[in-house]
């Protein structure tokens, strides 16, 4: 059996493994918003022409 880690790099191991699913986590959520919005622009779009035509 090898030796212990030491607290330090407990620390270290846990910090890097926790990072990991924060940025994949951070990645799909931005692009599901920006796909959304991407997919939502032409129908924003005709509701904004719509608005200045009643005015």
């Amino acid at each position: 059996m090898g030796e212990e880690p030491t607290w330090p790099e407990l620390l270290l191991t846990f910090a890097m493994v926790a990072t990991i699913p924060i940025i994949i986590g951070g990645a799909v959520l931005v692009s599901l918003i920006g796909l959304t919005m991407w997919a939502t622009a032409p129908l924003r779009r005709r509701r904004r022409a719509r608005a200045m035509d009643t005015h």
